[in-house]
């Protein structure tokens, strides 16, 4: 799955208790303080208005038409009307035009005679209500039209959603450890219910990939959906797309998912990623070296401490031929800097601001292994992981991955996995894990998102575990809680789910090759765990370390906190 480093990146969290000091065994170590817990860490088309009726229906009564003969004086005849004009006329008079006209301005206007009598008549007059009538017709047409044109509008629009809906879509995945293979059963059962749906997973090379893929999203050209490891938000709050109506509520994603991954991947109330793995430090052991010495596996620092001492072998010079334990350097110890964080945040140190004495105890016990005469291991040993697959090492720290590495160099090598040891009083285990994300700028969030779902459903999740399982010993442990039961026993991955429910993270996880904050902070911690072995003094190689801390977290906005 990995290349074997000699270095490895890092993880800080916080926790509570006291460490055995080299010389003292579980009987003789100082009782531990009680402290609490340290604190965690720690973005309507306007209705259109129809015209009102009583300005777009009124029209103004024309002018007379200039050229038309104006009426002549007193006693002369008027010129006859043209009743084809009066169509026109808000009036209709179909009697004849008085032969004169009064000639006294005084004179009332008369209507024009009945033809064959002498007496006048007055013009009849549209009664109120007719007037009244003719608006309501109008205004009940201009409702018509707008109904018409609602319902129109609203066809086209269903229309225009429907097709969209069902125009083809093809979603781009960036993967890292898994083939294709072993994600196409779940591909193809989602485009079984999602015809229209296309998914293009590609496996990537993990060298330089968390820049690759940023370029790439900033481009326009990256990938819809990829895969980022959860210590990676801060550097990638630019590129994350939250989950929308289609992915996880962060309630839902809580109820489904363990507390680190809440801590980590839910951020204002809104969800950037989904966990199909739980991953972290599981506590390695050689069964025929304790067999051999008759000890049985350690569950405190304390007897961790003293069963190191007793399955150390050295020749007359010192030189170790078998070490108990790979702690206390940098250079040969696979995961130190996941395993310093681990004591740190057990013991109650703030990693972000590490300059307290619970630091001091955490980084000063990481060390005694390697501090001579009373020393278990030493820099002239092997990479840890290959000491601990030819037998010469009896207990080493690594995640479950490591299982596949040790079994390909020693098929044969008999051993089990179990939690890491606690301080008394405290529960407290390592996360560092893998995620899956949606680029902020993919044209297909929704979908993306919707697709992400799928994939982690309790369901996909246990088929993806299976077909993991066909080329491999065992799949990614789920990061299902509804899941954990069907692991835990498991030999080999059970104690990662046992201790899920506990584990905590921090930017000191090894082997992410970000070339950013992890590998960053694991750097200003390698310094000064080296410094101590050349004789400097706890108190300046944390103030140290403690400086290069906040200037990394600083540079991706994480707030460093005060002691």
């Amino acid at each position: 799955m990995n290349d074997l480093p000699k270095n490895q990146s890092d993880d800080i969290a916080a926790f509570a208790g006291s460490y055995p000091k080299p010389d003292q065994g579980a009987k003789d170590a100082p009782q531990p303080e009680t402290s609490a817990f340290a604190a965690g860490r720690s973005g309507i088309p306007a209705n259109e208005q129809a015209p009102s009726p009583a300005t777009g229906g009124t029209t103004q009564r024309q002018a007379e038409n200039p050229s038309s003969p104006s009426y002549q004086t007193v006693g002369e005849t008027p010129p006859a009307i043209d009743m084809g004009s009066a169509a026109t006329a808000p009036f209709v008079v179909s009697a004849e035009v008085p032969s004169k006209l009064s000639s006294s301005p005084n004179t009332p206007e008369v209507g024009p005679s009945i033809p064959g009598g002498g007496d006048t008549v007055t013009p009849p007059v549209t009664p109120p209500g007719k007037t009244s009538g003719i608006w309501r017709r109008i205004l009940t047409l201009l409702v018509l039209l707008v109904v018409i044109f609602g319902s129109g509008f609203a066809a086209f629009r269903f229309l225009g959603e429907f097709m969209s809906r069902n125009k083809p879509i093809t979603l781009t995945y960036w993967g890292l450890w898994e083939d294709e293979q072993s994600l196409k059963p779940v591909i193809d059962a989602y485009k079984k219910s999602h015809p229209d749906v296309d998914i293009v997973y590609t496996k990537q090379s993990v060298r330089q990939y968390r820049e690759r893929l940023q370029a790439a999203i900033d481009r326009g050209e990256g990938p819809d959906i990829f895969r980022f490891h959860a210590t990676w938000v801060p550097m990638l709050k630019n590129q994350l797309a939250p989950a929308g109506n289609t992915g996880y509520t962060a309630s839902e994603f809580t109820s489904t998912f363990y507390p680190a991954a809440s801590k980590d991947l839910v951020i204002g109330g809104k969800v950037y990623g989904v966990p199909l793995m739980v991953e972290g430090l599981g506590l390695y052991y050689n069964e025929e070296l304790f067999r051999a010495a008759g000890v049985t596996p350690p569950t405190s620092w304390n007897e961790f401490l003293e069963v190191a001492k007793t399955l150390t072998v050295k020749d007359e010079t010192g030189k170790i031929i078998t070490s108990g334990a790979a702690l206390g350097t940098t250079n040969n110890v696979e995961h130190f800097s996941d395993i310093v964080a681990l004591m740190m945040l057990q013991n109650g140190a703030n990693l972000k601001n590490p300059i307290t004495k619970e630091a001091q105890d955490a980084l000063t016990f990481y060390r005694i292994f390697a501090e001579k005469p009373n020393n278990v291991w030493d820099e002239t040993l092997d990479n840890s992981i290959t000491a601990f697959a030819s037998g010469r090492v009896a207990m080493i720290f690594a995640p479950s991955w490591q299982v596949f590495t040790i079994k390909q160099m020693n098929p044969n090598l008999k051993f089990q996995i179990i939690p890491v040891p606690q301080l008394p009083g405290t529960q407290v285990a390592w996360a560092s894990y893998w995620a899956e994300g949606v680029a902020i700028n993919s044209k297909n969030v929704d979908a993306a998102w919707e697709f992400l779902k799928f994939l982690s459903s309790k369901e996909q999740m246990t088929v993806l575990y299976t077909e993991q399982s066909k080329s491999r010993l065992f799949g990614e442990p789920y990061s299902r809680v509804d899941l954990a039961q069907t692991l835990i026993n498991d030999p080999l991955v059970g104690a990662y789910i046992k201790q899920a429910p506990t584990a905590q993270s921090f930017f000191l996880s090894s082997r992410t090759f970000d070339n950013g904050i992890n590998d960053r902070m694991i750097k200003y911690t390698e310094d000064g765990i080296n410094s101590l072995a050349k004789g400097v003094s706890i108190e300046a190689v944390l103030e140290t370390m403690s400086k290069g801390y906040s200037q990394v977290l600083s540079s991706y906005s994480v707030t460093p906190t005060a002691p």
